[in-house]
Parts: C-alpha cells; structure tokens; sequence
C-alpha cells in the first residue's frame, strides 16, 4: 500500500492519489464522492456529522439533506454495502454516518481530503441557475424523446388512409415535429419548476411535486395563451378547449412524484422510471375522463374546428372500435402519452443527476 492509504475489504483507497480500487480494479466515484468516502474512512469508528460533510467536503457550497443522502447511497453501491445490513457505513439517524468496517492503514494518514478544484455542477452542488439548467436540459431530452414517439404514433395513425396530396412522410414529420415542441417546452417547464422548487425548500419530497406541478402548470398556460392568439390572429378563431395548464399541472405533479421515489424512497432508476411511467399513465387516461384533452384530443379538436384540415385521427379510433377519435380513444391515447412523457422525462433527470453527482 502507497503511504497515507487505507485498505478495508477488497477495497483500496488512496486519497492521494484520488483512487478507489477493488482486488486492483478502479472503482468508479466522482471526486466529491470520493472526498466523502475518505472522510469516513479516515474517522472509522467514529460518527460523521451532517455539519462535516457540508464542511469538508462541499466546502461551504449550499446544499440539501438530499445530496448527502444521494451521496453516500451512491458510495454504497459502489461498496456494495446496503443500508439495512451495512457492512462499511452506518447510518445514525437525524446525526450523520459512520465507518464500520475494519480498516488498515498505511504510513501517515492525510490530515485532509485532497482539494477539489472547483465545485461540482450539478443538483448534489450547484448554485440556483446551474440546478435549473440541468433540469431544465434533462427534461428537454426526455421530453423530446417522449415528443418523437408520441408524434410516430400519431403521425403513423393519421396518415391510413392518405389524406389526398400529402404523402405519409409528410403527415408523420410535421406530427413529430410538432410533438416534439409540446414536449420540449413540457418538459424544461417541469424540470425547471423542480429545480426552483428544490433550491427554495431544501429537500426533494414536497419540494419535488410542488415544484412539478408549478411547471407544469406554468408551461401549459404559456402553451394554451400563445395556441390560442395564434389561432385568433392567423385564423380568426381557436380551439379554446385544447391542453392547457391543468393539464400540464397534472403530469408535473407526476414527474415530481417519480423524482421524489428516487431520491426519497430510494428506488432504482428502472423502477422509478416504470412508476412514473404508470402514474402518468393512470394520469393521462383520467385527464380525458374529467373533460380535459392532451395532445391527440387537441389534435383531433383542432382537425374538427378547420374543415379544410387534411387532418383526420379517425382512424386511430377505429383502433379501439370507434368510428372516430372518441371518448375511448382520447383515454388510451391520453394513457399512452402520461406514461411516455412522465416516464422519459423522469428517467433523464435522474440520469443528469447521476451524471453531475447527486444519484441516489
């Protein structure tokens, strides 16, 4: 062992060489990540406040209970250690943590963890715009995403049997193309609100949901207001019942749900992304239900109100056995869109966070 290492299990950690390895093979941790390993380590046996890591490892840089839980539950899984039989790292409730496992040492121990540069960016250490930023990207990825299915379903559907002039590319590619901006725009809109939501209240719980619903509902009013003018100016009239903010109220309070499974209850990013997924599902089916419209049932209104619209869903319905895009339709669809879009969206957000090291 390299003077100033430690060696527990078949792990070997060199803070001075900013190295973690297992039997010799590197480990993956981010460098704050690693800081925060050393630190436990380097005062094994002993408890770690919530005030030290804070101090010595994000060096003053505010931040929620949250990037510290995410932190050490990342460091577990690399450790493969688990929170409910901890071999390495225990967790003392409402306190702080604490390093169990035997360690050896070797030479001088570091009196410190090695310097970071620079903050990490990101939720687990970023400032307001950077968290907003990312968030905000991650929901535009995921959003677009969900935004080119939806508009190849839609598009797909549409286009049997040719409407006369246009060719089926045609239908498709302005379809996703248009899909692709409502979700966009959906998706940035929420994950802004959660970002907002989250540096202004601390953790990821309420601050989640209410900072998805918030988006949300932001976004689908600025969406429906400019729908609606635009029409107005272009056309003379609009479809004043088409998606709106309490459509987009609803699938944020989803999406912050789903975040706040991951952050909050710990659950994998597979299973956060299939609960999310059914929320928005179960979501975008009761939208319809109670008279709202997302994004084929404002399709389909905006086919009706132009007559010269080459437009027509119809055949989607025949799909479900209705002879239009009815009632039953507009359920399945709307259920097809939440899960898409609730659970793309999510599922990016936690990648991000992931990426800029806050994953749980």
């Amino acid at each position: 062992m390299a003077p100033g290492s430690f060696r527990f299990g078949p792990f070997l950690l060199d803070p001075a060489d900013r190295r973690l390895t297992r039997d010799g093979a590197p480990v993956e941790l981010n460098a704050r990540y690693l800081d925060a390993l050393a630190l436990l380590v380097r005062e094994r046996g002993k408890l770690v406040s919530k005030d030290r890591f804070l101090q010595e490892v994000w060096r003053g840089v505010p931040v929620t209970d949250e990037a510290l839980t995410q932190c050490i539950r990342t460091i577990r899984r690399q450790l493969g250690d688990a929170a409910t039989r901890p071999r390495f790292i225990e967790t003392v409730p409402k306190h702080g943590y604490r390093f169990i496992a035997p360690v050896e040492s070797e030479g001088t121990e570091p009196p410190a963890v090695a310097p970071v540069a620079a903050p990490t960016s990101g939720p687990a250490g970023a400032g307001p715009w950077d968290m907003a930023l990312q968030l905000g990207g991650a929901g535009v990825l995921g959003g677009g995403i969900a935004g080119v299915l939806g508009g190849l379903f839609y598009g797909l559907g549409a286009a049997q049997p040719l409407p006369s002039g246009m060719g089926a590319g045609s239908i498709v590619l302005v379809l996703v193309a248009l899909t692709v901006a409502v979700g966009v725009i959906g998706g940035a809109g929420v994950g802004v609100g959660i970002a907002a939501a989250r540096t202004a209240r601390g953790h990821a719980s309420a601050g989640s949901i209410i900072g998805g619903v918030f988006g949300g509902l932001v976004v689908g009013a600025i969406v429906k207001l400019l729908g609606v003018d635009a029409f107005n100016l272009l056309f003379g009239q609009s479809p004043s019942e088409m998606t709106g903010a309490g459509e987009g109220a609803l699938l944020g309070a989803a999406i912050g749900f789903g975040t706040w499974l991951h952050a909050g209850r710990g659950l994998s990013l597979r299973l956060t992304a299939a609960a999310t997924a059914l929320t928005g599902a179960v979501v975008g089916v009761l939208i319809p239900l109670f008279g709202g419209r997302l994004m084929g049932g404002s399709l389909d209104l905006l086919a009706r109100q132009f007559p010269a619209s080459r437009l027509r869903l119809d055949p989607i319905g025949a799909l479900f056995g209705e002879a239009d895009f009815g009632p039953v339709t507009q359920a399945v669809t709307g259920g097809i869109e939440g899960a898409l879009f609730c659970g793309f969206v999510v599922g990016t957000i936690i990648l991000v966070q992931r990426r800029f090291g806050s994953d749980s």
